[in-house]
């Protein structure tokens, strides 16, 4: 079975939900305390074994190239004065992986941004991650979904449960018939109403994918809006018999959604111990004002 060194993560999107901030940066640089959304899933990436990271990126998508760059007068003013361990810390973000950019010219949905990173690929499997799921890195998360491909070798979607007034915000994949942990997905929804739903088992953005998902991809018509889903492609590797669903034990962050945005803002900052004892003090002061 082939190693799974790439990762495909899309960056294309105009990130409506979080107008004005948007408006002149990327969502994905919105920070969760003091680093980039995009550097946590990068990083997760990078713990998972990835070595090389394709990043499907946009018009006005420039910050993120810059941020996983080389910063020469940045790096030389924190030389010149003395601040080794920013400077270490800044250099770190350029060497994390290899990465390669590929432009998404229209915004024709998921589908298409992958099918956009074809060639950078070529014919390996695949990581994809989204940015706006962010998962705690103290349990796994991609990792689990590369076992069940290693231990399988078909393509993965992970999932987790979600409340079922929520399943009309992702697609959603059969139930496992017994107490298995990883299963064979043999039906996957794109955002159905709660009554047509198959489960609660929601995609939370982490996929194993094989190279025979780009033909799928490719030969997919157009939607609702003109765009190219994901889903469509994956049901029909379902159909060949080509996709589990893989459990994540990862707490997820939806940082896609202000309230849970505002969510991992705290407890990421929680999780610092610069900042854990004086903010946990002020939370509680706060709390008691409330």
């Amino acid at each position: 079975m082939k190693t799974l060194r790439k990762a495909v993560i899309p960056v294309a999107g105009l990130g409506t939900r979080f107008l004005p901030a948007t408006k002149a940066q990327p969502k994905e640089m919105l920070p969760l305390v003091d680093t980039p959304v995009i550097q946590y899933v990068v990083e997760e990436a990078i713990r998972a074994g990835v070595e090389s990271i394709v990043l499907v990126t946009g018009r006005g998508k420039g910050a993120i190239e810059n941020h996983f760059d080389v910063a020469y007068e940045l790096e030389d003013t924190l030389r010149r004065r003395g601040k080794l361990e920013d400077l270490d810390l800044v250099r770190d973000i350029t060497h994390l992986a290899q990465f390669a950019y590929v432009r998404q010219g229209e915004p024709l949905g998921l589908g298409h941004a992958v099918l956009c990173a074809r060639h950078a690929v070529g014919d390996e499997p695949f990581a994809l991650l989204l940015g706006d799921d962010v998962f705690d890195e103290r349990d796994s998360a991609l990792e689990s979904l590369i076992t069940a491909y290693q231990t399988t070798g078909k393509s993965v979607v992970g999932v987790q449960e979600v409340p079922e007034e929520h399943v009309s915000r992702y697609g959603i994949v059969n139930p496992p018939a017994g107490g298995e942990s990883v299963w064979d997905v043999t039906a996957i929804v794109e955002k159905p109403k709660p009554a047509d739903a198959p489960s609660r088992w929601a995609v939370v953005g982490r996929y194993v994918l094989e190279a025979r998902v780009f033909e799928h991809l490719a030969a997919l018509k157009p939607g609702v809006g003109g765009e190219y889903q994901l889903t469509d492609a994956l049901a029909i590797l379902a159909q060949e018999g080509r996709l589990v669903a893989a459990p994540i034990p990862a707490k997820r962050f939806d940082t896609g959604n202000k309230l849970d945005y505002l969510k991992a803002n705290v407890e990421f900052a929680l999780k610092r111990d610069d900042l854990k004892l004086e903010f946990t003090a002020y939370l509680k002061a706060l709390a008691k004002t409330l």
